[in-house]
């Protein structure tokens, strides 16, 4: 293990791989910029359109996602030649890990020894899927590992592994000193990687959804047309991913035969080299993305005050292309439908239904425990400093790893008939798809969490003894279980829907690109006499294939679910320019119009505490 790259990254090399990041960002950002035109102009579209109250019942926590700090002393696996050291590891609430040489570095404010954003790493917890992991990095050696040096993870079998693989970066090896640290690290980071990995899906914001359409469009105009985890992360990592997938076959070709060492020795240095080509990517990029981001707030500006008195005029227009484009490839997109894509929707719907609604029972079985515990130390008549304790805990329900594990596990549960079904369809973002339900299930206990809270403090006085108290609550159970059905039924179906949507419409897509998207040339002209970067031929040719595919999959939902009316987001899904992937999300409007309905949707601020009479009031 102790092998390392024969030839470090010199001053020729860094600058070369500046010069593609370069090149990529000169390509990338203008698709990025026509994003960001349509996506102001989808918003804008949205806010004049006609406005109904969204369905959400719960309140919305505004506790912003994380996750719970975790730290204690492990073993890495770490120096030149590599051997097994104490450190004491802290995991930070943005879901970044650090590990310093001692508990009293840490707590003096010291720096650390490393550290990194856990985005994009897989935990293994076998130290003999790990070494049979490194064997396949470098599948040019022999595997013949009786001639190797020394290798400290054979030396010295781990008992309790954190092995922590990422596809460009250098795998951290850690060990816990027991089975139950080796558990509640797991799941800490486990928390943390998927915090790191869906900030991007996670977000409403014009920007973001421009950012990952334009990284979608990029990738298909390279040939990628199915959807896959390369979004997971931030911008600039997005884009590193991105780079370091173009760059990895010439990598292999050029430095694997130089690399020194032999079988797990040599791919312990492979993965150093391919951390060292990582670090010098994001940090092009995210320096190219820093030097974009004043011209990108213009930019979000000025489409704001240019789009808005046309934006009739764009929408007319549009659904004008719109018609004549849908009668140009109706025939070849229903008969690529029909062979296709038909077959395996039901079995595909059913099978996502089955993940997010076991995740989101779980979910509703912990809330009510959560809260009949509550209701159960009221009636006790506690001291004040316990009942707070239990209304602390309470509050922290969304956070708690290991509570929260049993929701997250049921998210999992489906993922290889998924795999399965998906795989003729090109769909690989299986990982993005399961931390997509995990966040569903966490920002749903979330609210149930602040609407309980919320709705107690207020029906909560100090003329009320702690058996009347206790009977209010349970009301309140009742209230806040009967939101949560309503809430949970409604995610759900956008749940299915959006990821149906990711599924089938890039392999729709890249069915219909040799024949149908030859005609659009013809109709550039119309679009191109608007002047605005917010319509693009291409753009609208994609959202009439997206409408008329979310037909297909809004008849099945009904099917499937049994509602005649499936949601009020369904509602009016042709090709509007807004029906994409998360089209069904409530926008700012929406909420604030939904803020002025009686149990509605309502942004609040942290919650005060639980308090019965005689105990937190007092």
């Amino acid at each position: 293990m102790g092998g390392r790259p024969s030839s470090p990254l010199d001053k020729r090399q860094q600058q070369h791989l500046r010069g593609q990041v370069d090149a990529l960002l000169r390509n990338f950002l203008p698709q990025y910029r026509g994003h960001l035109a349509a996506s102001i102009l989808r918003q804008i579209s949205q806010e004049l359109g006609p406005q109904e109250p969204a369905g959400c019942q719960l309140l919305h926590s505004k506790k912003l996602p994380r996750v719970r700090e975790h730290r204690g002393p492990l073993t890495q696996l770490w120096g030149h030649p590599p051997q097994w050291q104490q450190i004491f590891c802290v995991l930070r609430g943005d879901g970044r890990l650090e590990w310093f040489s001692h508990r009293e570095e840490y707590e003096n404010g010291g720096r650390p020894l490393g550290s990194t954003a856990l985005t994009g790493y897989t935990i293994l917890t076998s130290q003999r899927e790990y070494l049979h992991l490194l064997d396949a990095l470098c599948p040019d050696s022999s595997g013949d590992h009786t001639q190797e040096e020394p290798d400290p993870l054979l030396e010295m079998p781990v008992n309790f592994p954190l092995f922590l693989q990422h596809p460009f970066r250098r795998h951290l090896c850690f060990s816990a000193a027991t089975g139950e640290a080796q558990r509640s690290w797991r799941l800490a980071l486990q928390g943390g990687i998927r915090l790191r990995g869906t900030v991007l899906q996670r977000s409403q914001a014009p920007a973001a959804l421009a950012f990952l359409e334009a990284v979608r469009l990029y990738r298909q105009h390279q040939g990628h047309f199915g959807h896959d985890d390369v979004t997971l992360g931030s911008d600039a990592e997005v884009l590193t991913t991105v780079l370091m997938r173009e760059l990895l076959p010439a990598l292999r070709a050029q430095t694997l035969p130089r690399l020194r060492g032999a079988g797990r020795a040599r791919a312990w240095a492979w993965t150093e080299l391919l951390d060292a080509v990582h670090a010098v990517v994001l940090a092009g990029a995210s320096a190219g993305l820093r030097a974009f981001q004043p011209e990108k707030d213009e930019l979000l500006a000025a489409l704001e005050r240019t789009i808005r008195p046309d934006v009739d005029q764009m929408l007319r227009l549009r659904a004008r292309l719109a018609g004549r484009l849908r009668a140009e490839i109706q025939g070849p997109l229903e008969s690529c439908l029909h062979r296709k894509v038909d077959v395996q929707l039901p079995r595909i719907t059913q099978t996502l239904r089955n993940t997010v609604e076991a995740a989101l029972a779980a979910v509703q079985t912990l809330l009510a425990q959560g809260m009949d515990r509550l209701c159960l130390h009221l009636r006790g008549k506690p001291s004040g400093m316990r009942l707070r304790k239990e209304v602390y805990s309470f509050g922290e329900m969304p956070w708690d790893p290991e509570l929260m594990q049993i929701c997250y596990r049921e998210a999992e549960r489906s993922r290889g008939r998924l795999r399965q079904l998906v795989a003729p369809f090109g769909f690989l973002g299986s990982r993005s798809l399961v931390f997509g339900a995990q966040d569903l299930a966490q920002q749903l206990m979330a609210d149930a969490v602040a609407t309980f809270l919320q709705l107690a403090d207020q029906c909560l006085t100090t003329a009320l003894d702690c058996n009347q108290a206790a009977q209010q609550l349970e009301k309140v159970r009742g209230r806040v279980l009967k939101k949560f059905q309503s809430d949970s039924g409604s995610a759900q179906r956008r749940f299915i829907r959006r990821w149906q949507i990711c599924i089938f419409l890039p392999f729709v897509l890249s069915q219909l690109e040799p024949s149908c998207k030859l005609e659009l040339p013809e109709f550039e002209g119309d679009v191109l006499a608007v002047g605005s970067p917010a319509l693009t031929i291409e753009g609208i040719y994609e959202d009439v294939i997206r409408g008329i595919l979310l037909q297909r999959i809004d008849r099945e939902l009904k099917k499937a679910l049994g509602a005649s009316d499936v949601s009020c987001a369904l509602d009016g899904c042709s090709e509007a320019p807004w029906d994409q992937e998360g089209a069904d999300e409530e926008t700012e409007a929406q909420r604030e119009t939904c803020s002025r309905q009686p149990g509605s949707c309502t942004e609040v601020q942290p919650l005060c505490p639980l308090s019965p009479p005689g105990t937190l009031r007092s």
